[in-house]
């Protein structure tokens, strides 16, 4: 596989405090990457500095081995990012919510229609296309939020936290949906706290913390390294790996 996203020495400073230092990852087109770090970790600067939401300080972001600088406008044809807060209209219905996203990137006329169908039944919203989001649960909405950033059918896919707050029902339609875009291809980097769904649907991590990438590795390899020194779930790495007991010991 080649590299969709690769990045390379990529720093941002808030005044004096340096937040994300100077990191560097890939991430292989197709696969699901799981991001994960505790609060303050940098994982969401990370995120909005990749998404042109922030400007970095330093280094170079590039998609398809091209600077995004050079190629911004290509670059956020292909993007699809999920939010962590939802990002619809309330006073427009689920079906229009999705065509209004889909717009954005140019798409039209009977494309554009069937993109929107294609997104609902993708996240199990077709029979509440004429529902508004105040009339939907808060695990429907996340899933219409998710069917607003896959309408375009976007080559890389930007998850933040999807399924906070929500019921097991509509986790389950989330995590199956995300199968669905791996299976056609889609590359995602999932960024969640629930390690149970890091290790459900992704193939790769990456473990950020004080700015830091600390683990880089296929998420077989991971448990496999943290195995050998008595931890045996993701959680249990997590936690100690991002506190101070395996902070300690040389790995």
């Amino acid at each position: 596989m080649s590299s969709i996203l690769e990045i390379k020495a990529l720093t941002k400073n808030y005044g004096e405090k340096e937040v994300v230092k100077g990191i560097n990852f890939s991430v292989e087109e197709g696969e699901i990457i799981g991001f994960i770090g505790p609060n303050g970790a940098g994982k969401s600067t990370t995120i909005k500095m990749i998404t042109d939401i922030e400007k970095k300080d330093g280094g170079v972001i590039k998609y398809k081995d091209k600077d995004i600088t050079e190629t911004m406008l290509d670059f956020k044809k292909a993007l699809g990012v999920v939010p962590q807060d939802i990002a619809v209209y309330d006073d427009m219905s689920a079906y229009d919510n999705v065509k209004f996203f889909a717009s954005l990137y140019q798409v039209k006329g009977k494309e554009l229609i069937s993109r929107t169908k294609e997104a609902l039944e993708f996240t199990g919203l077709s029979e509440n296309y004429k529902m508004k989001p105040t009339e939907f649960s808060g695990g429907m909405k996340r899933r219409l939020n998710i069917a607003c950033s896959i309408a375009h059918r976007p080559k890389l896919l930007i998850m933040d936290e999807p399924t906070v707050g929500i019921d097991p029902q509509s986790r389950n339609h989330i995590m199956e949906s995300i199968k669905k875009l791996r299976a056609i291809g889609t590359t995602v980097i999932y960024v969640s706290h629930y390690m149970e769904e890091i290790e459900e649907i992704c193939s790769h991590i990456i473990l950020i913390d004080h700015g830091t990438i600390l683990e880089d590795m296929e998420i077989e390899e991971f448990k496999e390294k943290y195995r050998k020194l008595g931890f045996n779930s993701l959680e249990e790495i997590f936690l100690n790996l991002t506190g101070t007991d395996l902070r300690d010991k040389e790995v």
